[in-house]
């Protein structure tokens, strides 16, 4: 996606995002932090205004897509990009999985794939930066980082989608 960047001089800046139909969603951010946000059906079109919003507002309403507030998982595997090739993904770990039963040392995920488990969520408990010793179970969501070869290495060796 590219994102078009311009200076409005007395004004402040305007952001111009391509959409997949050719049509443009302009943000104008005011000096005073007002975002107006437009839409053009296409580069040479005239822009429609879709909603106006205070800064406050706005810097709030950018964190809620941003995914800070809620990170949907859908599906067994869900993912993040944390920026340049770094990804975040989520796994449930089925019954069968080959991890399920091993202590994160005995299975060397990050030796074996090149990605590192940050996080286990079991339930509603987290744990976060879990040691060499944790046992993955059954119904594990395990939190990985990684680049995209690692973490197709990950999902190839673990038999993961």
């Amino acid at each position: 996606m590219t994102v078009y960047e311009s200076d409005l001089p007395g004004v402040g800046k305007k952001h111009e995002l391509e959409l997949s139909d050719g049509a443009r969603l302009v943000v104008v951010t005011h000096n005073s932090g007002k975002r107006e946000v437009f839409r053009r059906a296409s580069a040479d079109a005239d822009a429609e205004k879709l909603f106006e919003l205070p800064d406050e507002l706005a810097r709030t309403f950018g964190t809620v897509l941003e995914g800070a507030y809620f990170q949907p998982v859908q599906s067994a595997g869900a993912e993040t990009v944390l920026g340049g090739d770094t990804l975040l993904e989520w796994h449930e770990l089925p019954a069968d999985s080959p991890l399920v039963g091993q202590t994160l040392q005995d299975a060397d995920v990050r030796g074996r794939t090149g990605v590192t488990v940050i996080a286990v969520q079991r339930g509603d408990e987290t744990i976060r930066n879990p040691f060499p010793d944790t046992t993955l179970t059954d119904g594990d969501t395990v939190i990985v980082v990684g680049t995209d070869d690692q973490m197709d290495a990950f999902a190839a060796e673990y038999g993961l989608d």
